[in-house]
């Protein structure tokens, strides 16, 4: 079928004015409780929610059907809802030749993940909004992103008029994408053989250098993500290889992401991407697994650096998360939109005048700590706060105490935020997902592990308590989606892999055995419900879920690692703790064949790598045991240690390493595969025996 290509975009910054007009429309997605398909409720398109009412009707009339992907902070899909959705010629065609479905990509990322796969096919591209045509039984036969009107108007046409004059043609089209989708699920079997864990590690690791920015930080492309899994990945194999030129990237980046306009200055934590090489000007939109990620990559950045810097962006995150994405019951929420005021980003930025009436006498110093000028300048004569130069070094140059300079901060920070409050605030997306509530599940735990905050451990405790006691359903196995006191949706492999991730955070920090069985149960419900057999990899979707047209495999590490190279280190520390084969076999086939593009494609198998380094390195099995076990625990802060497990206790224990090791005093035994060195009583005696 020849259908004029969309146009592409690069999410760039643009204004979006703002719809003031009240809609007389509504639709079925009126009753749906999510935000973004709330967004759409009274766009003048008959859409339908996901289901199967929509391709009932579509069979019924013999129509193509329109599956419109995209989520609540998505600037290009508000841009194209203004432009076409809301459009009441627009509209009419969309009506009177196609049944529209609109999904949240969050709430259905399976669905999101096949269409992306087709368009991905179709057009070598993808994103958000993702616009993609299919047969009344759901196959694909054309796609997109984002369409300006006139582009929509006559793709709409020529594809309607297609289906109306050549059916068999565009049927014919759709079987074979169909069986392009389906191969992608297709994995290649490692040979036996295989390559050395450390050889294949160095391997991925020398062209991921040639692929990194050595002025600025970060990837030598824009836009810049902060992919956080990356560095983690890169901190852990810098320390265990002595790389100091990995590490030097490492803090560059990392000091450059902290002290750049995206990380929100004035109120803490960070903005999706930047899109430009600097880390200057954001993409402004706030998402939790970003935040939740990245909590945990300057908490453990702070052990190895030991610069206050990641200190202070680890306790600013939290603060924002705290303070505008947490429930009442403790859930996190999803999302901060980017736009306000029919501007992207207007809730951040400031002009002079805002400046100087915000902070009238301390304008001078915060024209100097956020270096107010060409460095800072936007769109509208507006500045992006940003900063050159840490505390420490402000300071230095000022003839200024640290905490001089840092009471300034306090203080010009908190008169700015409370001015910032009162403009128009940001869209919240406000519905709670499992899997990214568990992803800051392990933030809070690696800032506690680190920080030793109490009210960090609070924070992860409470949220998992709630995933446990409102998200788990009576077959034992997890829903996706909380909000309003409700769970919906059946569980995904995210929400298991990331969750088991979290329990085993949990245990690590606390020696709670009750989060090591809600690990294994969970566990044990993933393998029963999403084990491939033939691939020894896990499919995203539980078989006890109605069929898509393929069933999607995750198999790449991203923004959020892949659930399968989550699932695979979540079996292999629970197979390690408990000592059990079966768990590490099913693991390391996984880890096998999930790899096989390791040297190909670094960057999308950091988590997959990190799985590689437990095996390819020793791993130090930390036991303690003990009444000061918890003690000792804790004391272990100020030591970055890449390749370890924590276990304890301070009676007894089910683990098979705890037993007959507790003694009349409380003891640390450092241990290598099942081999334990003799027993210390000191933090600083057990670091030394690590290897």
């Amino acid at each position: 079928m020849r259908i004029v290509r969309p146009s592409g975009t690069d999410d760039a910054h643009v204004a979006v004015p703002k719809l003031t007009r009240m809609s007389v429309h509504t639709n079925r997605l009126v009753h749906e409780s999510s935000p973004y398909l709330l967004q759409h409720a009274h766009n003048p398109v008959d859409w339908y929610p996901w289901g199967e009412e929509a391709f009932a009707k579509a069979r019924a009339e013999n129509k193509l059907v329109l599956v419109s992907v995209g989520y609540s902070s998505c600037h290009w899909c508000h841009v194209m809802e203004r432009e076409c959705f809301e459009d009441e010629a627009v509209a009419q065609v969309m009506n009177e030749r196609f049944v529209c479905i609109k999904v949240d990509r969050e709430e259905r990322p399976d669905v999101d993940q096949v269409y992306m796969t087709a368009v991905q096919l179709m057009t070598n591209r993808g994103g958000w909004p993702l616009n993609c045509f299919t047969l009344p039984d759901g196959r694909p036969v054309y796609g997109g992103t984002y369409f300006p009107p006139a582009q929509w108007i006559q793709v709409l046409e020529q594809l309607a008029d297609s289906f109306r004059q050549e059916p068999e043609r565009v049927r014919a089209h759709a079987a074979q994408l169909h069986q392009g989708i389906a191969s992608q699920r297709l994995v290649a079997p490692a040979t036996e053989e295989g390559v050395e864990h450390r050889d294949a590690l160095r391997a991925m690791v020398e062209k991921w250098k040639r692929q990194l920015d050595p002025v600025d930080g970060g990837p030598d492309k824009v836009p810049k993500f902060p992919m956080p899994d990356n560095y983690r990945f890169l901190l852990r194999y810098a320390w265990l290889t002595n790389d100091e030129e990995l590490k030097k990237h490492i803090e560059l980046t990392l000091d450059k992401m902290a002290l750049g306009g995206i990380f929100d200055q004035v109120g803490g934590g960070f903005a999706r991407y930047s899109t430009d090489a600097v880390w200057k000007a954001p993409h402004f939109e706030k998402m939790l697994y970003d935040n939740a990620q990245l909590v945990s990559l300057y908490s453990q950045a702070y052990q190895a650096f030991k610069k206050p810097l990641y200190k202070d962006t680890v306790e600013r995150t939290l603060a924002f998360i705290f303070r505008e994405m947490t429930s009442a019951d403790g859930a996190f929420y999803s999302a901060l939109d980017a736009d306000t005021e029919g501007e992207e980003g207007r809730y951040y930025v400031w002009t002079d005048d805002e400046l100087r009436e915000a902070l009238g006498e301390d304008l001078a110093f915060a024209m100097d700590y956020y270096g107010i000028g060409p460095k800072t300048a936007w769109e509208h004569g507006r500045h992006i706060l940003l900063r050159q130069q840490d505390d420490e070094a402000f300071a230095r140059q000022r003839n200024m105490s640290v905490d001089d300079v840092r009471q300034h901060v306090e203080s010009m920070n908190a008169r700015l935020l409370a001015v910032r409050e009162q403009r128009e605030r940001p869209g919240l997306d406000d519905k709670s997902l499992v899997s990214w509530n568990a992803l800051m599940v392990t933030g809070l735990c690696d800032a506690f592990e680190v920080f030793g905050d109490e009210r960090h451990l609070r924070a992860a405790t409470r949220a998992m308590e709630l995933i446990l006691s409102k998200c788990k359903r009576s077959n034992g196995g997890l829903w996706h989606l909380y909000k309003d006191g409700k769970a919906s949706i059946n569980g995904f492999l995210e929400d298991y892999c990331f969750t088991i991730e979290a329990l085993l955070a949990l245990y690590g920090i606390t020696f709670e055995e009750r989060w090591l069985t809600e690990a294994r149960a969970l566990a044990e419900h993933a393998i029963r419900h999403f084990h491939d057999e033939a691939s020894g990899l896990f499919n995203f979707t539980s078989d006890l879920d109605p069929g898509l047209i393929t069933r999607p495999m995750e198999l790449h590490d991203n923004v959020i690692p892949a659930s399968n190279s989550s699932m695979a280190n979540g079996l292999f520390v629970l197979g390690t703790l408990y000592d059990d084969e079966r768990y590490l076999a099913l693991s390391e086939r996984a880890l096998r064949n999930g790899t096989t593009q390791l040297a190909v494609y670094p960057t999308g198998h950091s988590h997959w790598a990190q799985g590689l380094l437990m095996r390819a390195f020793p791993l130090n099995e930390i036991a303690i045991t003990g009444a000061d076990a918890p003690t000792l625990r804790a004391d272990f802060a100020s030591h970055y240690l890449p390749n370890r497990l924590f276990l304890g206790c301070t009676n007894t224990s089910t683990l098979p390493l705890l037993k007959d090791k507790n003694l009349p005093a409380s003891t640390i035994f450092v241990c290598v595969e099942k081999a334990c060195q003799l027993p210390v009583h000191t933090v600083d005696a057990a670091v030394k025996l690590i290897r």
